[in-house]
């Protein structure tokens, strides 16, 4: 029995000396993973958490790295967007005018986008001799040329809206302003929120982060901000436009506020497009009489929100 157990121990022994000394083959003919020791094995769980921290930060600095490139891929492919929404408004525009009644070729040089008072003067001499026998077709390439304008941020509205006011009859002059103001400020506001946040927060991402500021001061009443704006000189109709749907000012208060505001500064430019002839520049429409206009409306405009404040205050 002695012998038989002191076999057995030398048995062991050998078969741990084999599995520590060399890997044994199976019968099979397959060679199995030998066992790892232990401190290998915390080792490896060390080494696998530390590679995944290292992986993560890797990748997250990878996404960081590659920014600049993703950032500048979306910029171009929101440029190449704007552009083919630009072409097809040029194409727009060339079938408008391709539909004009024809005019005489010493007038063809005049039919084009007003840059300075003289030229607004010219296009609405050749506009005045076609508009009583061809009404609509005048009337459709204001709106749609004015429109157009302010949809680009296209410099020029302004003699578009002292021409209005040689034209047509001022009710009619006030309104179509006024409408193609909300209409091309609404599709700038679109554009700007399909194709040009990237874009916008690239270029003037200091001017988005102050104006987003003073929106949140006034979310409670948005409307009469938009208005006030739109009244004073604070901030260019353009920047307003395409900074809107980035710092998230809702569509329908943008465009009523956009159509009432330009409202004041409208019936400026009319006023003075009814003597289009006397004027020698753009700066001659003001005075200290219509500048006190404006500051008037500017002020009407926040009354509802001094108003509401006080009320506010005496309720509480």
């Amino acid at each position: 029995m002695a012998a038989k157990t002191s076999e057995n121990l030398s048995s062991l022994k050998q078969r741990n000396k084999s599995s520590t000394g060399r890997i044994l083959t199976s019968s099979l003919g397959a060679t199995p993973r030998a066992r790892l020791p232990q401190i290998y094995d915390l080792s490896y769980t060390r080494s696998k958490g530390w590679y995944d921290i290292y992986d993560s930060s890797t990748t997250q600095f990878t996404s960081l790295k590659s920014k600049p490139e993703e950032s500048n891929r979306s910029s171009t492919g929101s440029f190449v967007i704007l552009g083919l929404i630009f072409l097809t408004s040029i194409v727009a525009l060339g079938i408008v005018y391709l539909n004009f009644p024809k005019v005489e070729e010493s007038e063809k040089q005049h039919i084009k986008l007003p840059r300075d008072i003289e030229d607004a003067k010219r296009l609405g001499n050749v506009l005045s001799r076609y508009k009583d026998k061809f009404y609509i077709q005048v009337l459709g390439a204001y709106f749609v040329t004015y429109i157009f304008l302010q949809s680009f941020a296209i410099p020029g509205s302004i003699f578009l809206s002292i021409l209005s006011g040689f034209l047509f009859p001022f009710p009619l002059a006030l309104f179509l302003v006024c409408l193609c103001s909300g209409l091309g400020a609404s599709f700038c506001y679109s554009l700007s929120y399909l194709v040009g946040k990237r874009l916008v927060m690239k270029y003037i991402p200091q001017r988005v982060t102050e104006w987003q500021s003073h929106v949140d001061k006034h979310r409670e009443h948005l409307l009469n901000y938009i208005i006030f704006l739109r009244i004073t000189p604070f901030l260019p109709n353009w920047f307003i436009n395409i900074t809107s749907p980035v710092i998230n000012v809702p569509l329908v208060p943008f465009f009523i506020g956009t159509f009432l505001g330009v409202i004041p500064p409208s019936f400026i430019a009319i006023q003075a497009g009814t003597t289009l002839h006397q004027l020698t520049s753009s700066s001659d429409m003001l005075s200290w009489t219509s500048i006190g206009m404006l500051a008037l409306f500017a002020v009407i405009s926040l009354l509802p929100v001094i108003f509401k404040k006080k009320l506010q205050e005496k309720l509480d």
